[in-house]
């Protein structure tokens, strides 16, 4: 399992801004979510008003042929608060999707998948990884895959202090002990730091 730094993912996302999958890549480092939840995310599930979105549904690919489904626990059914720079690039996607729908002649409602090829089908979830293995590979940046995206969200939240049953319910893991055990090499720096901070409190 790798992950970036915050400055790598800074970088990456700084890069590839203007590349169509951008807003894609950028939501799922910014909510940990896994690919196939991702891809089957409909704008009905986007609540903007509220900052934050529904996991319903997922996208695979068994033998290659798209399947949509229900999510496979009641543990990933769940819904995820989103920061304010995160909702701004979803505003400004729904509008050129939008744009991009009315030019083709494409007719979407909620229902539409937010990222979606420009006839309003899912996106492979292929793709989705080869694209970001293509662009990646042109960049000077240490290698990883699209689901370390996730890996590197629930990372960065634990070393900045993030209570782990926090990051286990934005995963959508089954328990905070299977957090710990995925993570347990961020944890002992995390130690380390609630020492010193203690020593701080007490003693100044």
């Amino acid at each position: 399992m790798k992950a970036w730094e915050a400055h790598e993912l800074r970088r990456f996302l700084e890069l590839v801004e203007d590349h169509p999958l951008y807003p894609a890549f950028y939501v799922k480092a910014n909510t940990g979510m896994r690919r196939g939840e991702l891809l089957g995310l409909t704008w009905r599930v986007v609540d903007f008003d509220h900052a934050r979105l529904s996991v319903t549904q997922t996208v695979t690919a068994p033998d290659y042929k798209i399947v949509v489904s229900d999510v496979k626990s009641a543990h990933a059914l769940r819904t995820i608060d989103l920061d304010r720079r995160t909702v701004a690039v979803l505003r400004s996607w729904r509008k050129r999707q939008l744009e991009t729908y009315m030019q083709v002649g494409v007719r979407v409602d909620d229902s539409g998948f937010v990222f979606a090829r420009p006839d309003g089908s899912p996106i492979h979830p292929d793709y989705f990884s080869q694209t970001f293995d293509r662009l990646l590979a042109k960049l000077d940046l240490p290698r990883i895959r699209v689901h370390d995206l996730r890996h590197t969200h629930a990372t960065l939240l634990l070393k900045d202090g993030v209570p782990v049953k926090v990051v286990s319910e934005r995963l959508g893991h089954s328990s905070v002990a299977f957090t710990m055990q995925v993570y347990q090499h961020v944890l002992p720096g995390m130690q380390a730091d609630a020492a010193e901070s203690f020593g701080e409190i007490v003693f100044g």
